[in-house]
């Protein structure tokens, strides 16, 4: 992947978040990145950068993501996840920065809970105020296509890895089980998700750089996963006792990720396990 001699010039913003540091960290060595430091609901920050670094390409990434947060201070989190990239955008536009290829990262929160898998077609209904923001921010970036930007827009559904914060929702549950003492009662894991893994994530965001993919694609390992399946794995590792009580109706995001394995071949990592423990 990215055999060029030459490296690729690649604005980066939210580089603090799992994503980001996983991505510097393992193509540092291809890709010489620019990550933006400063706050993202600040024009005057985002045309400093824009203006005084070289880059072509741009993976946007700064949002806050965790619902918990998000719930708790929903203008906040509208200011960033949506302001924050009609910033970028205008920022971009006005100064008349050439940008070849840009990567947003989007969420399977902009879709409603199905029974049935979810493709890229299906209707917008965001499941949760983060999907909300985010399918905002999508309409935002893609004004970048009128300037001459190929948009690629990555609805990721559910990932979890050791860069992830505690407020993350299975750092959270490794938390509380590891410090439980007896019994732990975990509450609403009724729940179904699709987990892919972050280094899977991270090969895919820089294979559709290479190729300057245009469009929007679920990124997912297409295989469900219920919350309290990840509760049970985690408290046998720490040997633990755990309840699980659900009085909430299950809500269920699957991806149909057929365009990304069938047209890409990607091989994706399915072991929900590993990517608790080892990513």
């Amino acid at each position: 992947m990215l055999k060029n001699k030459k490296k690729i010039a690649c604005g980066i913003t939210g580089h603090t978040g799992s994503i980001g540091r996983n991505l510097i960290k393992n193509y540092k060595k291809k890709v010489i990145f620019y990550p933006f430091k400063g706050d993202i609901t600040d024009k005057k920050q985002i045309l400093k950068w824009v203006k005084s670094k070289k880059f072509n390409y741009l993976i946007h990434l700064a949002a806050i993501v965790p619902i918990k947060e998000v719930n708790s201070n929903r203008k906040k989190a509208f200011n960033i996840n949506t302001l924050g990239t009609k910033n970028l955008v205008d920022v971009i536009i006005k100064e008349k920065k050439k940008i070849d290829w840009v990567f947003f990262a989007s969420t399977s929160h902009v879709y409603s809970s199905s029974n049935k898998k979810i493709s890229e077609n299906a209707k917008i209904k965001p499941i949760s105020y983060y999907g909300k923001t985010k399918f905002l921010a999508e309409n935002e970036i893609s004004k970048l296509n009128k300037n001459g930007t190929k948009v690629c827009i990555g609805r990721i559904f559910s990932t979890t890895n050791n860069y992830q914060r505690k407020n993350y929702l299975v750092p959270d549950l490794k938390n509380k089980i590891k410090k439980a003492k007896g019994k732990i009662i975990l509450k609403n894991l009724n729940h179904f998700r699709d987990f892919i893994s972050i280094k899977d994530i991270i090969k895919i965001i820089l294979y559709f750089l290479k190729i300057n993919y245009l469009g929007i694609i679920n990124i997912s390992s297409g295989k469900k996963t219920k919350l309290s399946d990840i509760a049970k794995i985690i408290a046998k590792y720490y040997k633990k006792e755990i309840i699980i009580k659900n009085n909430i109706n299950p809500t269920s995001l699957l991806s149909d990720n057929s365009l990304l394995k069938r047209k890409y071949k990607f091989k994706l990592n399915t072991n929900i396990k590993t990517m608790i423990f080892n990513d």
